[in-house]
């Protein structure tokens, strides 16, 4: 099925309100707006705060610092929500600790914006300077090994057979250095928060972020406010790719000016505060593989090196991957951390994965010009069919089928072997190829169903859509589930009051809440079925469910197709104006866990290199994917469009650079960090293969947010290898790399 986002027509119209464009409830009670003050250093103490000069601003009501700000429940509960990792989170206006560069030091409340923002111009801050440590290529011999994890995080395997010693008789080995730059969140919605205070104290948040409930349980214990006093909307998010999993700090300092002056109060932050918290962690790693001479891997040993701050040990499944996607007898893996003077990092689109599977695709390639053997060919001769760590086998894996599909589609058997083989004109042309993997997840999700007299239905659920379709692919599912027209069916979503749903997150929405929703529309069928049954001179009296079809927003016998009994028809008979039911689903863990449960995928690209000047351009990408049942094809599309374009970036354009003498990322705005646009994109053609996994949902569906990115930067310097010959080993691969002898 490919239908158009219903929410569409309200994103084009301007009708969609995002967290920044909620006004006050009350014209009494006009909103205040927070600018956020920055600090200036990167590690110290603040010796003084003068706040003499933005409070002489017209209109500025308030500078709230560490030194007044209301006191809270307890700062120990900061961020201690459903995806924070273990350790002490960094906690705005505590103290006069800074921690990393760009922190929040105050918060200029005004009764217009522009008067905040030049009110937070003229805060004086006087600071006592500490050395720092950013550079992780300077600071590798101080890692650890994680000793707090987070939820969703599974350390590396223990060691399998004798790698390094497999490694060291290995006929045909390579060995490699990765280097993965730091990457930030550049979703196009601002972070923001408007807090609309009630006459009664209670607090309506609209709050950027991926989980409305995230927000307001962290809202509700660190405030120590009832659950019934906070409720947090999200109906709309303009982009998040797991910036917005954790709740950011202008939620936290919204809040404290609500309760402070008893107002209403927004705070959004600029596009330059945005590049002060989280980002893709920097990341260095090590493979060396063996083989025999026929290509059979002998040896497959991963090690990872990646950041995190003093506060967290914030951790990915970076190297776990290299234990899951080939065959292998002799595996270590390993993964430490270097605990830096900068802000946590935090989940970025295929966490771990877009970092730890492109080092090991590009060693595959490696490894297959070693063997003089074609790159597809190699990993079709090390195909898994278990897991190869723990022996579990796959609840589905079609990844065969993408290679052929996606090579055929590509026309890959026209590749020669040989790099440098192809040119036209002044540019040299490659083509390359890698493997994706991503974890199918499902977690645990409540939702309701009410049918209305009229017949229209709505199902709710408080699920986050960030822009995925989750409001299509619900409003889908409903009305499959119970036979009804789509535009009869309407998804309500974006509300902590609604039954309970977790984090947008990881690609698990459809597989978990889409479960949920069509359990509660099964469980509504049957009770509709019940009252059929009761109905005068019913034809359903003496029948089975089984012997019924939902159909045409109706009941029918399937003995009699061409009599409908509409659903309204069945709920007036009963007197009923509306019906109820709710659902709750729980994922069956020892059923799954029996099970390695994944989405994979083929990245077939095409590389033309200007051999002058070292530019690339990714001219065709063939991308071939296995995610289960696709809810929604054209949705599910874009998705996997949007990976690919994001992994084009990754490969090409975005670093986040930082000066190490002071600490600071230096080109946190979109004029300097380089993200892929139209001119850099051109033929991307998706395709999905057949799969139906009724281990990881009762929809049969995985998950298509992930995987459409991880591959596509592993594939893409592969591609400039076979043009050039040239092997870059870290990422973004810009033009003097490429150009490096």
């Amino acid at each position: 099925m490919a239908v158009s986002r219903v929410d569409g027509r309200d994103k084009v119209t301007g009708q969609a309100r995002y967290a920044a464009e909620h006004p006050a409830a009350h014209p009494a009670d006009p909103l205040l707006y927070g600018v956020v003050v920055s600090g200036a250093v990167t590690k110290g103490r603040i010796a003084s705060i003068d706040c003499a000069g933005a409070l002489a601003v017209p209109g500025v009501v308030d500078v709230i610092t560490h030194e007044n700000r209301p006191r809270l429940r307890s700062f120990d509960l900061f961020y201690k929500d459903m995806t924070a990792p273990g350790g002490s989170p960094f906690r705005p206006l505590y103290d006069d600790r800074i921690h990393s560069s760009g922190q929040p030091v105050a918060l200029v409340v005004a009764e217009t914006f522009e008067a905040a923002r030049y009110g937070a111009s003229l805060v004086q801050i006087a600071c006592e300077v500490e050395q720092h440590q950013t550079s992780l290529l300077r600071n590798m011999e101080h890692s650890h090994k994680p000793s707090r994890l987070k939820a969703g995080y599974t350390p590396p395997p223990e060691p399998k057979g004798f790698a390094d010693e497999m490694w060291d008789k290995a006929v045909v080995r390579i060995e490699g250095e990765y280097y993965s730059g730091v990457e930030h969140h550049n979703p196009l919605e601002m972070f923001a928060s408007t807090v609309v205070r009630g006459a009664d104290g209670h607090l309506t948040i609209y709050d950027k972020t991926q989980s409305s409930q995230n927000s307001r349980w962290y809202v509700s214990h660190v405030f120590g406010l009832s659950k019934d006093k906070v409720t947090v909307r999200n109906p709309y998010v303009g982009g998040a790719f797991g910036s917005g999993l954790r709740p950011q700090y202008q939620l936290a300092l919204a809040v404290m000016a609500a309760l402070k002056l008893e107002r209403s109060v927004r705070v959004v932050l600029t596009r330059q505060q945005m590049f002060s918290f989280g980002h893709r962690p920097e990341t260095i790693q090590r493979v060396r593989l063996g083989a025999r001479p026929d290509g059979a891997l002998t040896s497959i040993i991963h090690e990872a090196l990646a950041e995190t701050s003093r506060n967290e040990d914030y951790v990915e499944v970076v190297v776990n991957w290299s234990g899951q996607l080939y065959a292998c007898e002799h595996i270590r893996l390993g993964y430490k951390l270097v605990a830096l003077d900068r802000f946590s990092p935090m989940d970025m689109r295929a966490p771990g994965a877009a970092h730890g599977v492109h080092a090991l695709e590009v060693a595959m390639d490696e490894l297959s010009y070693e063997l003089k053997m074609d790159p597809l060919a190699l990993r079709l001769k090390n195909y898994a069919d278990i897991d190869p760590t723990d022996g579990l086998p796959y609840s589905t894996k079609e990844l065969r089928a993408c290679y052929e599909q996606g090579a055929q589609r590509f026309g890959w058997h026209q590749r020669p072997l040989e790099a440098r083989a192809m040119r036209e004109g002044h540019e040299l042309i490659g083509w390359g190829m890698a493997s994706g993997m991503w974890d199918a997840m499902q977690m645990f999700a409540r939702a309701s169903a009410v049918l209305h007299a009229d017949g229209k239905l709505v199902v709710s659920s408080a699920a986050t859509d960030i822009g995925t379709g989750t409001y299509t692919a619900m409003c889908i599912i409903a009305a499959d589930a119970m036979g009804m027209p789509l535009e009869r069916v309407r998804f309500q979503l974006g509300d902590s009051t609604l039954p309970v749903a977790p984090v947008e997150g990881g690609s698990s929405h459809v597989a978990t809440v889409g479960s949920a929703v069509q359990g509660v529309c099964d469980k509504l069928k049957k009770t509709l079925f019940k009252l059929a049954r009761k109905m005068p001179d019913s034809p359903f009296a003496k029948v089975g469910i089984e012997d019924a079809d939902f159909v045409a927003g109706g009941l029918r016998l399937r003995a009699q197709p061409a009599h409908i009994v509409s659903l309204q028809a069945i709920l007036a008979s009963d007197g009923a104006e509306r019906l109820e039911e709710k659902y709750m689903m729980l994922p069956n863990m020892l059923k799954q866990q029996k099970y390695l449960r994944a989405t994979h995928s083929a990245v077939f690209v095409e590389v033309r290199v200007d051999e002058a000047f070292g530019t690339v351009r990714v001219t065709r990408v063939v991308s071939a994917i296995a995610a289960g049942r696709i809810i929604n094809a054209k949705a599910a599309r874009s998705q996997i469009v949007g990976g690919v374009v994001w992994g084009i970036g990754q490969a090409l354009h975005e670093e986040t650079r930082s000066d190490d003498r002071l600490g600071r990322f230096m080109n946190h705005n979109l004029g300097e960090y380089h993200v892929s646009v139209n001119a850099d994109i051109h033929d991307i053609d998706v395709l999905f293969v057949e799969e139906d996994d009724r281990i990881v949902s009762r929809l049969g569906a995985k998950g298509v947010g992930e995987i459409g990115q991880v591959g596509v930067a592993a594939a893409v310097c592969n591609a400039i290898y076979h043009a050039t010959g040239r092997r870059v080993r870290s990422t973004p691969m810009t033009p003097d790399k490429v150009m490096a002898p």
